[in-house]
């Protein structure tokens, strides 16, 4: 990098005691032979053992890192705009603790950057995940791609490297509550450039993004970049009361010409009055839930809470 460029190094940390020195030797190994100047955030995501006291130390032993801890665990999308949020970096990168994704490709995105690039989304070329993990990331990227306005790799994205003028956007144009980085990030436009690698074997360790997590990023994602539920109720609202036409005409048809020794005979209104009960009452009650979705982030907007807190240290 050019003199007095500084790239911001985001680190997330969650029950990470065993990890942070040895990824910031790697990180500084990697970008110091390629005479990348850098600082690392180290972004504490209310772990409960002594990751945040480590994180201290290593803050006291060495001048470009920066330890900071949140009020409680908010996962990992809300520590990247806590993180985007202090760096002072002209350019930034997110990498997590389990060093799944290789540190070199560091260097190639601050390359990409230096030539032009804004913003720069690595991606996974193949998945080596379990089966039902797999299955769940495929279903969900294929489901936003499908239906949402942002448009995501199949493999995936967890990180990104982006520039100083898309972290001043994020922090003081978007409101981080509800969405996920990586969403607000593909929004902006700003032509994304897309690299591909090939990730890394994570450790045999139970993950700890559980897939409780998982599904609350993936319907914070969701609703907030789709308006695809909304379309729906209007559709089904629609059909529904096509069908309604239909089905009365039909009924209409068998009451004034209608066999009723091959209908049968039930009492007047019976078979209507039970299907359209039945029928509106599902529609309905769908219907309403979707509402409430988005009833619920116009409630959580409004309520103007922050997304993250930093503790004093």
């Amino acid at each position: 990098m050019e003199k007095g460029e500084l790239l911001s190094v985001v680190l997330l940390s969650y029950y990470s005691k065993d990890k942070l020195a040895k990824a910031y030797n790697k990180v500084s190994e990697t970008l110091n032979k390629n005479n990348i100047n850098f600082e690392l955030i180290i972004v504490d995501d209310g772990s409960k053992d002594n990751s945040f006291e480590i994180a201290k130390e290593l803050e006291e032993k060495h001048n470009n890192i920066f330890a900071y801890q949140l009020s409680k665990n908010y996962t990992s999308h809300y520590s990247i705009f806590a993180g985007l949020s202090v760096c002072k970096g002209d350019c930034a990168v997110v990498i997590p603790d389990d060093e799944q994704q290789p540190y070199e490709i560091i260097v190639k995105m601050v390359g990409l950057w230096k030539k032009g690039q804004q913003i720069i989304l690595p991606y996974r070329n193949s998945r080596d995940d379990q089966y039902f993990s797999k299955m769940f990331s495929t279903f969900y990227y294929r489901l936003m791609n499908k239906f949402s306005i942002v448009e995501f790799p199949v493999g995936g994205i967890d990180t990104f490297f982006i520039d100083r003028e898309i972290i001043d956007i994020l922090n003081s144009k978007i409101k981080p509550i509800n969405t996920s980085s990586i969403t607000e990030i593909l929004r902006l436009g700003f032509d994304p450039h897309y690299l591909p690698f090939e990730r890394e074997r994570g450790t045999n360790a139970k993950s700890r993004w559980t897939f409780k997590k998982k599904l609350k990023l993936a319907s914070d994602t969701f609703f907030s970049s789709s308006k695809f539920p909304i379309k729906l109720i209007v559709t089904s609202g629609f059909i529904i009361a096509f069908a309604a036409v239909i089905l009365a005409i039909f009924y209409l048809y068998i009451k004034l010409f209608g066999n009723p020794d091959f209908w049968g005979s039930f009492p007047d209104g019976w078979i209507s009055l039970v299907l359209l009960i039945s029928f509106f009452g599902g529609a309905i009650l769908f219907s309403i839930g979707v509402i409430a979705e988005y009833i619920w982030r116009i409630y959580e907007e409004v309520k103007n809470r922050p997304g993250y807190i930093i503790k004093k240290k």
